[in-house]
């Protein structure tokens, strides 16, 4: 395996697109020849290494059907990998997935897909069903987040696919932690997804309790009003605040005293194993695909509460705080288990698999 291409629609500051460009990074550090291409280019993408060659399918986003546009970025992907003669297509999320695989019919370019979220969301409705049960699976190979994800798929997929966790910079595990007392932090895109009115909620009831407790919601997003809204609904204005764009996430987990995930579903949670490596005390809903489940031990490293459920939340906030020795000891578990997902382990991982990929050895 000497030339890697990877694909997926843009790379906006987003928890896949985060991924696969630091995926990309690595393997260029490590020599290998890497091309990276989008669908469309878009302000606010995360940096690539100047030692990767960058393609995108259309200079500006072309608003079009749904059909026309499939169509017109496989022919366009389709002649990038004639021209560039990848070993290896690497794609991320539904549509690209689906047009890597549509783009490589007939060509020697091994192609892998990954699973980036909730199935059940992201291959939602008849369409994009077909192209998780029966298009998919031709892929030479794909890379799930958790085994509840790689259920969905037929056996025929499952027999040739790994799972890959995220992988966190180690600029996370080297942060020195200096906690401010009942600090709650949550970090992710302000959307009905990340349901931080769950967490508004909780605090909300936990305040008059806890004269110093604070929340600070890290991220932008649609929802924004809406949430500022419910905190001045809430009277909560001075106790939670929207802090936007988070410019250094090390230094403002190493700042919480408890991190919180509210997800209704998720793929794997960047944030919440950010927070992991950082040693935060964590506490996430146990929410499809079972990402949160994978990475938490319910009261070991962390604490699981259901989705949606406002009184497991408030209880959950309210057990670390009342007992700091469980909150220590939650917190040293944390940074201990979050070793496995260093990044250096997850390339390796995914450097193994897809020298697999290429010998068509994944029996």
């Amino acid at each position: 395996m000497k030339k890697i291409m990877f694909y997926i629609n843009t790379i906006k500051r987003d928890g896949a697109e985060r991924v696969m460009t630091n995926l990309a990074s690595q393997f260029a550090d490590d020599g290998y020849d890497v091309i990276f291409v989008t669908s469309f280019r878009t302000n606010g993408e995360y940096l690539l290494s100047e030692k990767i060659k960058r393609y995108s399918l259309e200079k500006t986003e072309i608003k079009q059907s749904k059909v026309k546009r499939n169509i017109s970025r496989i022919l366009k992907l389709r002649r990038l990998c004639k021209k560039e003669k990848p070993d290896v297509l690497i794609a991320f999320m539904g549509e690209p997935n689906f047009r890597a695989i549509v783009a490589t019919i007939g060509l020697s370019v091994r192609t892998v897909v990954s699973v980036r979220n909730d199935p059940n969301r992201e291959y939602a409705g008849l369409i994009m069903k077909f192209v998780g049960k029966y298009l998919l699976p031709m892929a030479d190979g794909c890379v799930f987040q958790t085994e509840d994800a790689k259920q969905w798929f037929p056996v025929r997929m499952q027999r040739k696919s790994t799972i890959i966790f995220n992988a966190v910079k180690q600029e996370f595990y080297r942060v020195e932690r200096k906690p401010v007392d009942q600090l709650i932090v949550t970090v992710g895109r302000l959307s009905k997804q990340k349901n931080q009115k769950l967490l508004i909620n909780a605090v909300a009831e936990l305040k008059d309790d806890y004269p110093e407790l604070k929340l600070r919601i890290y991220g932008e997003g649609v929802l924004e009003n809406e949430l500022n809204n419910l905190i001045m609904e809430k009277g909560m204005d001075g106790v939670i605040s929207l802090e936007g764009q988070a410019l250094d996430v090390p230094l403002k987990l190493s700042e919480a005293d408890i991190f919180v995930l509210t997800s209704d579903y998720e793929g794997m949670s960047n944030a919440l194993m950010e927070a992991l490596a950082v040693g935060v005390p964590s506490i996430a809903t146990d929410c499809p695909c079972g990402g949160s489940r994978m990475l938490i031990c319910n009261k070991e490293n962390g604490i699981l509460i259901p989705v949606g459920d406002k009184s497991s939340l408030a209880r959950a906030i309210k057990e670390l705080l009342d007992n700091p020795v469980k909150k220590k000891l939650i917190s040293e578990n944390a940074k201990y288990s979050a070793e496995v997902f260093s990044e250096n382990v997850i390339y390796m991982q995914w450097k193994k698999y897809l020298e697999k990929v290429i010998k068509n050895n994944l029996g």
